[in-house]
């Protein structure tokens, strides 16, 4: 039999075809899926209009694939469509030998590469604990909760430090379809409603007499790009970017939703997005939510930045994990040195495995409390935007500190005389002094 013709690009009618794109399995040349995916995210930034001239950009940046790739194509489509703004990354050191320390020496190539101004900010120096001391003191069980609430905050404290009013971060459509699906395993419809938001902001009018660090809005322009055309573009692209997992990542209740995630996506390439969708239209039953936009009103002023219950690091919490991201790029390899006719075969995960024999517990899940509207208030000890009069970091900061009598400061809230006792002040650094 004669050989069989190569399979032309869908778009250019042209080029061979390379590509079998996982969003809607056509298939497509080099060029044309990376012009494809970069005109998705102009379109997404558009759309939404995330963005005005002048504006200045803080990109959370953890040397990861996604914010590596968010850094690249906002650089692009900066300068091809003249957006005018000015990009900056900003990064969190947790303070995790052999995991953070080497990530960031990526993001430090990558800011010479992109040419874009670099400022690194410790938990260390916000609160006076490493992740490698919190760890060391309430162990691996948990850990992520605490290295969650305090990222959240260091970006907004490292943006308001910058003077940035404005902080992208590289959360995908597999994270944010994993957080709807937990939201809504577990109820809760109006955490659903925050997490869908492409933005979240809170101003200073609406918020009261706000510390500056509270009025920082967050957007995620990757909300509708798919983790595996994420990977393949910062492969054909040959970026620089970090796959290794936190040393401290837990397989938690995410993980379940994650696996399950990709089980649809298997059976139906465009599961992904019907479950984005429908998180936002489930949005709009939140009440308070009138708008007819696509976050279901949950970009008003009413939503707290601060309190998105998301991934928090760039790994363990909704990414994928080094394991996986090694099978993707050995997979990529050997579709580039496969036969002349072969596409490249879509990238797939390799099935998670099965934890240990733990029982589960014998409540199951949470009970369902009623839906309630969150009043934004400023943080009793810390002065930080908070639902409640002390903000989960100062929650969890006193807790630690209780465990080091020594070198700290007492954080003593009086709920009865509604003020801060035993000499703590209204500082978070001063506050949450810890070891050393």
């Amino acid at each position: 039999m004669p050989p069989k013709a190569p399979t032309l690009c869908a778009i250019c009618k042209t080029n061979r075809a390379l590509i079998l794109r996982p969003k809607d399995h056509s298939k497509l040349c080099k060029p044309c899926f990376i012009t494809v995916f970069e005109t998705e995210i102009h379109h997404t930034i558009t759309s939404n209009s995330l963005f005005h001239r002048g504006e200045k950009i803080a990109i959370g940046a953890s040397g990861g694939k996604d914010s590596t790739v968010l850094a690249s194509v906002l650089k692009t489509l900066n300068e091809r469509y003249d957006y005018g703004l000015e990009l900056v990354l900003l990064s969190i050191d947790e303070g995790i030998k052999g995991y953070r320390d080497d990530s960031l020496e990526t993001v430090k190539r990558n800011a010479k590469q992109y040419d874009m101004p670099l400022t690194i900010l410790g938990y260390e120096e916000l609160y006076g604990w490493t992740m490698d001391q919190v760890v060391e003191q309430v162990g691996k069980k948990g850990n992520c909760t605490y290295c969650g609430v305090f990222r959240r905050q260091a970006l907004d404290r490292g943006a308001a430090r910058l003077g940035v009013r404005h902080v992208v971060t590289g959360h995908n459509a597999d994270d944010v379809a994993e957080t709807v699906l937990m939201n809504l395993l577990r109820g809760d419809l109006p955490r659903l409603s925050r997490s869908t938001s492409i933005v979240t902001s809170t101003p200073a009018a609406a918020s009261g007499d706000l510390k500056s660090h509270t009025n920082i809005k967050r957007s995620k322009p990757l909300k509708y790009a798919y983790e595996k055309e994420i990977v393949l573009y910062a492969h054909h692209k040959n970026l620089d970017y970090f796959s290794t997992e936190c040393i401290y990542s837990p397989e938690a209740f995410r993980g379940s939703a994650r696996a399950l995630i990709k089980n649809l996506e298997r059976v139906r390439p465009s599961a992904i997005l019907d479950v984005v969708r429908s998180g936002e239209d489930m949005a709009k039953l939140v009440p308070g939510n009138d708008d007819d936009r696509s976050c279901g009103g949950a970009c008003s002023s009413n939503v707290p930045a601060a309190e998105e219950e998301e991934g928090g690091c760039g790994s363990a919490n909704g990414r994928t994990a080094g394991g996986e991201m090694a099978h993707m790029e050995r997979h990529l390899a050997q579709n580039e040195a496969a036969a002349e006719n072969e596409l490249e075969v879509e990238i797939t995960i390799p099935k998670p495995k099965k934890a240990g024999n733990k029982k589960p517990k014998a409540n199951g899940m949470a009970p369902q409390k009623p839906n309630k509207q969150q009043v934004l208030g400023q943080c009793k000890i810390c002065g930080y935007i908070s639902s409640q009069e002390v903000c989960k970091a100062c929650v969890l900061l006193e807790g630690l500190n209780k465990s080091q009598p020594k070198n700290r400061i007492e954080v003593v809230y009086d709920e009865k005389e509604n003020q801060v006792l035993d000499g703590a002040t209204n500082g978070m650094a001063k506050a949450a002094l810890g070891p050393g």
